[in-house]
Order: structure tokens, then sequence, then C-alpha cells
């Protein structure tokens, strides 16, 4: 195994990521949080989401494709977030950045499909990184079980896997009225 450095946010890096060309597996686990709204916010907070979130890995995905191709398709993990599917205020910026990610990788799977190359968005809560330390946050921290729930959702075929039961319920609540998540987002 060969550990490359590697910054999504810088194109000629991942031009020099990408000569690796033995590459059957593709994990995007690139993030980042500013903790910034969207009114009111420089925009450049709101930029660096979105290239790291949206630009970063569909950069990586785009750069890899052609091996993921030239070795049968093989298979891209994003590794995404509940706060894909809904706003929270006071991280406003962040929630619009995953929520492109999230539509990109839907997008992505249709068209690497073609290629047999599976797309699975991994879905979680709170993980346990640097980017919660010291962050408002009581709940449980998804740790090491993320990267298992992946890699079986992968082996398994599986084109989404939503790893902890408040993503789970996260995601239940699309299907309710959407005043009644925001009741309980105001709530707290």
């Amino acid at each position: 195994m060969e550990v490359l450095r590697l910054d999504i946010t810088d194109p000629a890096s991942i031009v020099a990521a990408a000569a690796a060309t033995d590459v059957d597996l593709l994990v995007n686990n690139a993030g980042i949080s500013t903790g910034t709204n969207l009114l009111g916010s420089q925009l450049d907070a709101i930029r660096r989401e979105l290239d790291t979130h949206l630009w970063g890995n569909l950069n990586m995905v785009r750069a890899f494709t052609p091996a993921l191709a030239a070795n049968g398709g093989g298979a891209i993990v994003n590794v995404l977030s509940a706060l894909s599917w809904f706003s929270y205020d006071g991280s406003n910026t962040d929630t619009v950045a995953k929520a492109a990610e999230w539509s990109m990788t839907n997008g992505i799977r249709l068209e690497l499909a073609r290629q047999n190359t599976l797309v699975t968005g991994v879905v979680l809560g709170a993980a346990d990184t640097g980017i919660m330390a010291g962050a408002d946050y009581d709940g449980p921290l998804t740790g090491p079980a993320a990267a298992r729930a992946a890699l079986d959702g992968v082996g398994k075929g599986l084109i989404e896997v939503v790893v902890d039961e408040w993503s789970a319920q996260v995601e239940a609540s699309l299907a309710a009225d959407p005043a009644e998540f925001q009741q309980q987002l105001l709530a707290t």
C-alpha cells in the first residue's frame, strides 16, 4: 500500500493522486465545517464548504473514474451527512454543501452505472472527528462502525448506507410534513 498526500481542493494534488491506476475503491471522506450561516457570513465560508464537499469530491470522482473503469468498475464511497437532508441554524453553509454532495452522489451513480462502478452514499450523524471537537453537541458520535458499515454496504452492492439511528430518523422525517421537523430543530 502506498500513502499519497492529497488536498481535494487543489487540482494538481488530485491529478498527482490519480496517477495511481490500480484503484478499485475510492473513498471520499473529506469534509470541513465553517459553522456559519448563509446570510451575514462572508461568501468565502460558503465557497470553502462547496469547494470541499461538492467540487473537491466531484473532482476526485472525475479523476479516478478512468482507473475504476479500467479495473472493472470498482466502487466509490461518498461519506455524507444527515445534514444533507435538513438545515441547521448556525451551520447552514455546511448543510448546503452537504446537500449538494448528496445530490452529486445520486447523479454520478446514474452516470457511472454504465461502467459498472458502484456508488455508495454513506450517511451518518455526528462523527467522532476533529470537526466535532469543541462543538456544542452532546449526542452520540459515530466512530469506526461507520467504516465497517460502508465496506459492508459496498460488499452487498448497496447504493446507500444509513449508519446510525439518528440519521435513519432524519431520513424517515423527509416523508412527513417538514414543519414538524423544523419545529423540533427550533425547540433545541
